[in-house]
């Protein structure tokens, strides 16, 4: 098993001295804004991005500043997509803090996503990193497609695995891709290693959203109990797509009625559940997933091996094997 503070070992300095530049990049001199950012700081999850994109930066050598500007512009961005995202969902907790709009109301919510946005544009500018607004732009306006793609798509519960995958690739492995490609281009690499990079994080955060697809159902493992949380948002996931396409015409109607209309019934989820797990659902989702991962490794180990190699196969393996 992978453990998270081992693989941050060759990092971990410098993940604490992104502390105080991501502190600095948030800092407002209104004092509303900056009740808000304190509040953001204090309530960090994982840290996987900047993680991510500080170990890319350190596979080719050590960190220098404009990784760390890379993980702050990632960070803000990020955190302002969600922010805006717990709007939209009307959600009233986030990593168990209460999120900005349930405090604050959606308005300062939603100026407050404006703000990181800008702060994260301008840290670029200010520092000269124009490489890396690109990447992380691009990133955002994927994320933006991705989002509603799947919204469109869903209203008619039928797409196929083609378009999952073209929403997943936009919607979550976009950003882990631009963590990746921005410290690979932070550390002065040539155009074509920041691209293999790129596609090393994209086809990581395409296993790790196959991975929370399958948390739907009991964690794919065949522990834990299955929570059907994205049936009862209306959300069709890998292991659901593949059952809708494998099974008659009559279970895929009580099927998608299931989704669409009672998704609060958990009597009816847990069926839906266990029709998904014996038509081989959740098998096709795992071993979609380990393809993905196995591609990544493969990206991966194209570059030399060093400690900094080892802990982003660390977090390749803690991917698809973490149990939250």
């Amino acid at each position: 098993m992978h453990h998270f503070d081992e693989i941050q070992r060759p990092i971990e300095a410098e993940m604490k001295a992104f502390e105080p530049h991501f502190r600095e990049a948030m800092r407002s001199k209104v004092a509303l804004l900056d009740r808000v950012m304190h509040y953001i700081v204090k309530r960090k999850g994982k840290q996987m991005r900047p993680m991510f994109t500080l170990l890319s930066a350190r596979l080719f050598g050590p960190v220098n500043e404009s990784a760390f500007t890379a993980a702050s512009l990632i960070e803000l961005l990020h955190t302002a997509t969600l922010v805006h995202d717990d709007v939209v969902d009307d959600a009233d907790l986030r990593r168990g803090f209460f999120s900005i709009n349930a405090l604050w109301k959606n308005k300062i919510a939603v100026l407050v996503g404006d703000y990181l946005l800008s702060r994260g544009l301008l840290l670029a500018v200010d520092k000269g990193e124009f490489d890396l607004l690109r990447i992380v732009s691009t990133a955002v306006r994927e994320m933006s497609e991705g989002e509603l793609l799947q919204l469109e798509k869903s209203r008619n519960m039928n797409f196929s695995e083609e378009v999952y995958f073209v929403i997943i690739r936009k919607k979550t492995a976009s950003l882990i891709a631009a963590c990746c490609a921005s410290g690979t281009n932070a550390a002065g690499r040539p155009a074509e290693e920041v691209e293999r990079m790129r596609q090393f994080g994209e086809l990581t955060g395409i296993a790790f959203q196959i991975k929370d697809d399958l948390f739907d159902y009991g964690n794919g493992q065949d522990t834990g109990k299955p929570t059907g949380l994205d049936i009862k948002e209306k959300k069709l996931t890998l292991p659901l797509i593949h059952a809708l396409r494998s099974v008659d015409a009559r279970d895929r109607r009580w099927m998608v009625d299931v989704v669409k209309n009672h998704n609060t019934d958990d009597a009816a989820v847990a069926r839906l559940l266990r029709k998904v797990s014996e038509v081989g659902g959740i098998a096709h989702a795992r071993q979609r997933m380990h393809e993905y991962r196995d591609k990544a490794l493969a990206i991966l180990h194209g570059f030399e091996r060093n400690e900094a190699r080892d802990a982003l196969e660390g977090l390749v393996h803690l991917t698809v094997e973490r149990t939250k």
